[in-house]
């Protein structure tokens, strides 16, 4: 995909401000960009208007932006899927791999990064959540076990504290948190 021929991409995050932004941002590289900001919304959109490409937050408030996948492909197989999160963790970037995305970058991101993501010809399923130069600290690997266990529990909070022997508002509190770098 070349940005001058004005390929066309739906931003969908349920932050106004920063799906606007991006938008924007994509337009002025060449894309032709809307915006949605629910899952049906975002369908609706894409009904209306077939697109090249959709970037998908992970969390579309109470809704999980992984429940996007399927339905855009059913719309347009070609269709690439970039899945965006601040959440992001090893379980839900190979989960999101699995659905058919096409990427999965963590934010904060550039718009440039994100074009560069589009303009991608194949899946880039080797490292999803980026690069490592080290070993992951102690709290970036408790972040990723939890999430682990959580995607394995279907994101049933309860279940996920029982299985990892912690109580339910201990791990609530540990989920509220941003993942750690590094």
């Amino acid at each position: 995909m070349r940005a001058e021929t004005a390929h066309s991409v739906l931003v969908v995050d349920d932050d106004v401000r920063f799906a606007e932004t991006l938008a924007r941002a994509l337009e002025r590289r060449g894309w032709a960009a809307s915006v949605a900001h629910t899952i049906d919304a975002a369908l609706a959109a894409a009904r209306a208007n077939a697109v090249d490409a959709a970037i998908v937050d992970l969390r579309l408030g109470d809704e999980d932006g992984l429940e996007l996948i399927k339905p855009l492909h059913a719309l347009g197989e070609r269709i690439r899927i970039v899945v965006l999160t601040g959440y992001a963790s090893l379980a839900t970037a190979v989960k999101a791999i699995k659905l058919g995305a096409d990427d999965y970058l963590a934010k904060p991101v550039t718009a440039s990064a994100v074009v560069e993501t589009l303009q991608r010809g194949e899946k880039s399923a080797a490292a999803p959540v980026g690069p490592r130069a080290e070993p992951m600290s102690p709290r970036r690997l408790e972040w990723e076990h939890i999430q682990r266990v959580l995607a394995e529990h279907a994101g049933n909070l309860s279940a996920t504290a029982r299985a990892l022997k912690m109580h339910r508002r201990t791990l609530q509190r540990k989920l509220a948190k941003k993942p750690l770098k590094g």
